[in-house]
Order: structure tokens, then sequence, then C-alpha cells
């Protein structure tokens, strides 16, 4: 990979740089199993597949909404400040995001060390970074994963709402990103290891998008739009004369 194309590097967060897609992941099963019990749906139960198919890496009431819809169930959407316990969209999401906060105070996280390489190298090589995260916890997980003073630039899902940006499969949080760096699309680079999350980098026209492959699929990845898939970030911690 040449790194002399590219003055800016945009990473997603869970599952990218931390671990902290499978605490997600956890999360989302729990919500959903004693939702769909509760409803009486236990011949739809809820499976591995639905997180990727429906929820990784759209904003939380996004990925409430899609894997509802996939189950033909129709709630209404609330309001943010709704409790865990209200049965609507955003008491849904704000459940499952209770349950994560939890996990993530008790457990703790730490980095990817191949996501740290590549960090250190791009810091070495004077090459500008950003998150961007459909999550409202990033700055959370950036700080327990003593990643926080690395980014200046942080794009989450509370920014995303409250400049107006549509989540991913859009571009929009990237390509704002981006503008916040001061560097033009075709010069960065967007990490992601969501199907929603390649696909955004697809549709803001970046120069490459890399899959990072934690369980959903090499071929799925490239069908979304990656230019390449690397199973970790080290591997691409090293200059070459092309991609």
């Amino acid at each position: 990979m040449n790194w002399d194309e590219f003055g800016a590097a945009l990473f997603d967060l869970d599952g990218v740089l931390t671990p902290t897609a499978e605490v997600h992941m956890r999360a989302w099963r729990q919500l959903f199993v004693d939702f769909l019990t509760m409803r009486g749906l236990t011949d739809q139960p809820y499976v591995d597949s639905d997180y990727f198919d429906h929820i990784d890496g759209k904003p939380r009431y996004d990925g409430v909404r899609s894997f509802l819809a996939s189950r033909g169930v129709e709630l209404a959407d609330g309001d943010p400040a709704d409790g865990s316990d209200v049965q609507t969209v955003c008491g849904l999401g704000n459940r499952k995001n209770a349950f994560f906060a939890s996990v993530l105070a008790g457990e703790g996280v730490e980095a990817y060390a191949g996501s740290v390489a590549l960090l250190d190298f791009l810091a070495e090589r004077g090459t500008q970074v950003a998150v961007v995260s459909s999550s409202r916890n990033a700055s959370a997980v950036l700080a327990a994963a003593g990643l926080a003073e690395r980014f200046t630039v942080v794009v989450d899902g509370t920014l995303a709402e409250a400049e107006h940006l549509s989540g991913k499969p859009s571009g929009a949080t990237y390509v704002y990103a981006a503008d916040q760096l001061g560097v033009p699309v075709e010069r960065a680079v967007v990490f992601e290891d969501a199907l929603s999350g390649v696909a955004a980098g697809r549709d803001g026209g970046f120069g490459l998008v890399v899959g990072v492959d934690r369980g959903v699929g090499a071929d799925r990845l490239t069908q979304a739009g990656a230019d390449l898939v690397v199973d970790d970030l080290a591997e691409l911690a090293v200059s070459g004369s092309g991609r």
C-alpha cells in the first residue's frame, strides 16, 4: 500500500480499533432475545447473523428499526428520553445502551494491538487520523482503551445528530470528518468492519475503502464496496510503491 497517496485515515471504532463490537453484539442479543420471547415470536429467534445483516455499523435506533422490520414488528419511534422499559424504538435502543455501558464499566476494553501498531505507524508518518462511529459511546470507549489523546476529530452519533448528518450507510459522517481534517476525500482512507460502514466509504467517494474482517466475511465486505480486506490492521503498517 502506498501511503504517500493519502493524507488522512478515518477509522470506525467498534470492531476496527477496539473489540467492543463483541460487547455490542452481546447487548443486542440480550435485548432482542428478551423482546422476541416477550412478544411470543420464538419461531423467529434472534441469531448471530442478524447483527451483521440489520444492526452492525448503523446508528442505534436505526438498528432497532431494521431488526424489527425483519420480523414484521412495528413500534412507535418514541423519544430519545424514553426509559429503557418503554416499548418504543427509542426505549429498546436505550435498554441496549444501558447494558453496553454496564459491561464497559465492569470489564473495560483494550485496543487491538494491530490497530495500535497502525496508529503508531501513521503518527510517525504525520498522517492525520479521525474516528467516525455511529455510537454515542465513542468518547467513553476511546478513553477506556487509552486512545482518546490520539484523535482530535471524533465524529460520533451525538455529533452526527447535532450536525444533522445522515448515518451510515450514507457517507455524510465520513465526509464531515475529512472536511474537519482539511483533507479531500480522494486522499483519505476509510477503515470499516461493517457492511454499512464500507458502503458509507464508497458512498463518500473516498480514495480507498479498507474492510476489516472481524466476522462478517471478506466476500461480503468486498461486495459492499471494500477495495481491499485485511484481518488485522498491522498488515498495513508498512509503506509500498502501490496498492
